[in-house]
């Protein structure tokens, strides 16, 4: 480790984050504390938004993406069995809507999930909030998963004590 890599992470160890940005030119991911806001381009590639979905469900198995879905009364059922765990639901006119609750330590719901936003990146982008534990350690963890994924980069962070720290594109 250099001496710049050292003093950057003394600069980390003192002070808290406001918010962490990183990606590629796909995906765009903002982690603070409680929520992690995730953009993927409708050119991301199937890989990245699992890579993406495991790598947080590896960070925190509390995670849990909240989503509003209106369905016929039996579709609700067979979301239940693919993880999704009901909060409410009730009757509309063109069907039901159903709140659900998307967990990260269930396996079958965020393969379902990875497949409802690859099938939704055909016709557009997609926005997702992930609502988690996290701290700065949980952070700094994510980011080191996400490293694994080809053209990652850190773009921004944002410290709640002193504003930004690092000269890098704004998302």
């Amino acid at each position: 480790m250099d001496n710049a890599e050292k003093k950057q992470k003394a600069i980390e160890a003192t002070h808290s984050l406001s918010s962490y940005a990183m990606g590629t030119d796909e995906v765009n991911i903002v982690c603070t504390y409680g929520k992690i806001s995730i953009w993927y381009g409708r050119q991301t590639a199937a890989v990245i938004v699992g890579q993406t979905l495991i790598s947080i469900s590896k960070i925190d198995k509390t995670a849990v993406h909240e989503t509003e879905l209106v369905c016929d009364f039996d579709k609700i059922t067979e979301y239940e069995s693919s993880g999704y765990i009901l909060v409410s639901y009730a009757k509309t006119h063109n069907g039901y809507r159903a709140m659900f609750n998307i967990p990260f330590y269930s396996d079958k719901a965020l393969y379902h999930l990875a497949e409802s936003i690859i099938e939704d990146l055909k016709k557009d982008d997609v926005h997702l909030d992930i609502y988690w534990n996290g701290d700065d350690s949980d952070i700094a963890r994510l980011s080191e998963e996400f490293k694994n994924i080809e053209g990652w980069k850190v773009k921004d962070i944002t410290y709640k004590d002193e504003g930004k720290h690092r000269d890098s594109p704004k998302i």
